[in-house]
């Protein structure tokens, strides 16, 4: 018994000490993107290493009110990098939302209007675009979802089509992440 109480309070204090952690590790994006840290893992990115991704979102959230989970793991991977002490500018990272992630562009008063409720996706976004990422929305996938391209928030990037900018990317050594 008493040994199964102690291991019970080692498992706890141990669950306490991660999420303590994981409050206090670096963020460049504090809207979302929470990450669990683990600096003696294997492979760790190297810090001197340039990364080129492109994110390609193509899922809805579950609920309108809750963050988009593509937007959320850029912004988790942008944490997991720069907690591993990549610099910012180490990091290349494009995410193009099509097919049914396309809404989480949205400007706040045109998301209102189609489902309801303020966009939860904006603060992340504004955050990604300030740590150098470029969050791009489907031009196609616009037009397809009746969405007029000004309807896009301000920190978004119209690209031609998610396709094409894939595509492109890939060519320029770009890894592909679907999300």
């Amino acid at each position: 018994m008493k040994r199964s109480v102690l291991l019970l309070s080692c498992v706890a204090g141990l669950f306490a000490y991660g999420v303590a952690a994981a409050q206090n590790a670096p963020q460049a994006i504090t809207a979302a993107g929470a990450y669990h840290p683990l600096p003696h893992a294997a492979y760790q990115p190297d810090r001197k290493a340039t990364y080129k991704v492109v994110f390609a979102l193509t899922k809805a959230s579950d609920k309108p009110d809750q963050i988009n989970p593509g937007i959320e793991r850029v912004a988790r991977t942008v944490n997991l990098y720069v907690s591993a002490g990549v610099p910012l500018d180490h990091l290349k990272f494009v995410a193009v939302a099509y097919g049914q992630a396309t809404g989480l562009v949205l400007d706040d008063e045109h998301y209102k209007a189609q489902f309801g409720t303020a966009n939860p996706n904006l603060a992340v976004i504004r955050q990604l675009r300030k740590a150098g990422v470029d969050v791009a929305v489907c031009g196609q996938a616009m037009a397809e979802h009746h969405y007029p391209n000004e309807w896009a928030a301000k920190d978004v990037t119209l690209s031609l089509a998610a396709l094409t900018t894939i595509t492109e990317l890939e060519q320029q050594g770009y890894a592909l992440m679907p999300l």
